[in-house]
């Protein structure tokens, strides 16, 4: 029996491109249809993250004319990850397996076949990762590859220049279901999840129309959320930094007992700036990271709701 694929693609503002996108993942599904790959009730579900443009009225027009497409309207804009998990969420239950993929055209929607086959030889999760960052200006290649090596080296398990195109089986979305999490890092869970893995690499293309959700700003703050919600090394690096601190101080104390007793000392304006201002950075630097570290405490004791769903349209 042929696999129920759901293909989950989170949508803000993307009136410009969202034809173009339906218009070519539905040849892909029934090429996949053809080649009994997957099954021909498989669906390919758009989620609305609160667009302010013609976004949803689209969704709602697509699935009237071809119940191959069907929507999730969110209550509000939730931000990127928090829509994705809500569409994985609200589809695991309809499905064998999903796939996630952004809705500008970068993700090449022919690795989808590799993804299908790499799930019917027993993987639950395939991440597409990206073969080169061809398209990325010199700035957004550097800062992106050393995110992953940061990531990396800060002990949270990732999957180097992979986003959010990756294929999930059933029972890996029930296994993702169990992280309750409110700070969403879809790209550190996924991996905690365990299960079979596998890759796919692609060429990831330009943005068909439209401009991206994912500014410079965007960008750190998604980097800061990733950091933080998957490490306390920054904190422990607070504490090492604590320590040398104070052997610095140790030295310096053992310096000015030497020149007192050689009689060099003298007042030193300078160096007491220095000191003063260094070790004030320290302590408002050390005091902004254990404090994003509360925040966080302070947003999962709260158990808000990651998302809320308006409406599902669905056959």
């Amino acid at each position: 029996m042929s696999n129920k694929l759901y293909v989950v693609i989170p949508c803000y503002n993307e009136e410009e491109v969202l034809f173009e996108t339906a218009k070519r993942i539905r040849i892909k599904m029934h090429e996949m249809m053809d080649r009994d790959l997957i099954s021909e009730d498989s669906r390919v579900v758009f989620v609305n993250d609160g667009s302010r443009d013609k976004t949803w009225p689209m969704i709602k027009h697509l699935h009237e004319k071809d119940n191959i497409f069907s929507g999730i309207n969110l209550s509000r804009n939730r931000g990127h990850q928090n829509a994705l998990l809500a569409g994985l969420m609200t589809v695991k239950d309809y499905c064998d397996v999903t796939i996630s993929m952004d809705a500008d055209l970068q993700d090449d929607i022919d690795a989808m076949d590799k993804m299908i086959m790499k799930y019917m030889e027993g993987k639950d999760v395939v991440y597409g990762v990206r073969s080169a960052r061809t398209t990325d200006t010199f700035f957004k290649r550097f800062t992106a590859e050393s995110f992953y090596k940061l990531m990396e080296k800060l002990g949270a398990n990732t999957v180097y220049n992979h986003a959010d195109y990756r294929l999930m089986s059933s029972r890996a979305l029930e296994g993702l279901a169990q992280f309750k999490e409110v700070n969403l890092f879809l790209r550190g869970l996924v991996p905690m999840v365990g299960y079979p893995t596998d890759i796919v690499t692609y060429e990831r293309s330009e943005r068909f129309a439209g401009e991206s959700k994912y500014p410079l700003s965007k960008m750190l703050a998604f980097a800061f959320e990733g950091i933080t919600s998957l490490s306390v090394k920054l904190i422990r690096l607070i504490t090492a930094a604590g320590f040398f601190m104070i052997l610095i101080s140790f030295i310096v104390v053992l310096y000015t007992i030497y020149s007192y007793v050689v009689g060099y000392a003298r007042p030193g304006w300078s160096s007491m700036m220095v000191s003063m201002w260094f070790i004030g950075g320290m302590i408002m630097l050390s005091l902004g990271i254990v404090g994003e570290y509360i925040g966080k405490i302070y947003l999962e004791t709260k158990e808000r709701p990651r998302f809320i769903i308006d409406e599902f349209i669905n056959d």
